[in-house]
């Protein structure tokens, strides 16, 4: 698979000699353009670890990372492929967290816009974009509301527009239902999969959330630094 997300044989380890500790070990994954594929386990399991390695913000200890096409990191090669992780993480891949964390001081277009911007994007351009995907979301309404001024579901959308605002081809969501009733939280999944299908992002979520697991075509259980695929449910969202 050479667009989405490909992993070889990851693992990171923490430490050395007697006192360390394999948080990972040979993580094999592959997620295709436009998928949505959840990551569950346990505390402990590695969940975040993974997320971390895969947001190049740690570094793993062995193995291979391809993110939309482009390999980010091979340990037999040297390691990171590019110097500067922070534009990596800015204009590669897009995070979508339980808290929406918007800059207070910004209004909604502003706080979408500013990814863009900061990738040295023209200011109209950045908006227009920003527009674009407020408009797809369902909050374009609220473009010039402050974040303070949102539901908590608006917040989560335009988490999600901020998120995509560079066309990442990754998303990685870290329990982003976690703290939404059933309905919310089925809602941010529709709009995860309408999202992913509609700009061919390859979206992983981590969760506990029993109410948006049976959504999920394929899942990727973590247990003890290991991953084991297995078919979902896929379940409609009504």
């Amino acid at each position: 698979m050479d667009q989405g997300i490909h992993i070889e044989g990851l693992s990171k380890r923490y430490g050395a000699g007697d006192t360390a500790v394999d948080a990972l070990k040979e993580v094999n994954m592959s997620i295709a353009p436009g998928e949505v594929v959840g990551l569950v386990g346990p505390s402990g399991s590695g969940k975040t670890t993974l997320l971390k390695c895969l947001g190049a913000v740690i570094e793993p200890t062995r193995g291979r990372m391809t993110l939309g096409g482009e390999v980010i990191y091979d340990h037999a090669e040297g390691g990171w492929k590019t110097k500067d992780l922070r534009a990596l993480r800015r204009d590669r891949i897009g995070f979508i967290f339980q808290a929406p964390y918007l800059i207070p001081f910004l209004d909604v277009t502003d706080n979408v816009a500013l990814l863009p911007m900061l990738a040295g994007r023209a200011n109209a351009a950045s908006r227009a974009r920003a527009q674009e995907l407020l408009q797809a979301l369902d909050v374009a309404h609220r473009a010039k509301a402050q974040p303070s001024e949102l539901s908590g579901g608006e917040q989560q959308r335009v988490s999600i527009a901020r998120a995509l605002a560079n066309q990442p081809p990754v998303i990685l969501a870290d329990e982003p239902t976690a703290p939404l009733d059933s309905q919310r939280a089925l809602a941010v999944m529709r709009i995860l999969n309408q999202m992913a299908s509609q700009y061919q992002t390859a979206i992983i979520v981590v969760t506990h959330d029993e109410k948006i697991i049976p959504i999920f075509k394929r899942i990727y259980h973590i247990r003890d630094g290991r991953t084991v695929e297995e078919a979902g449910e896929g379940r409609q969202i009504s």
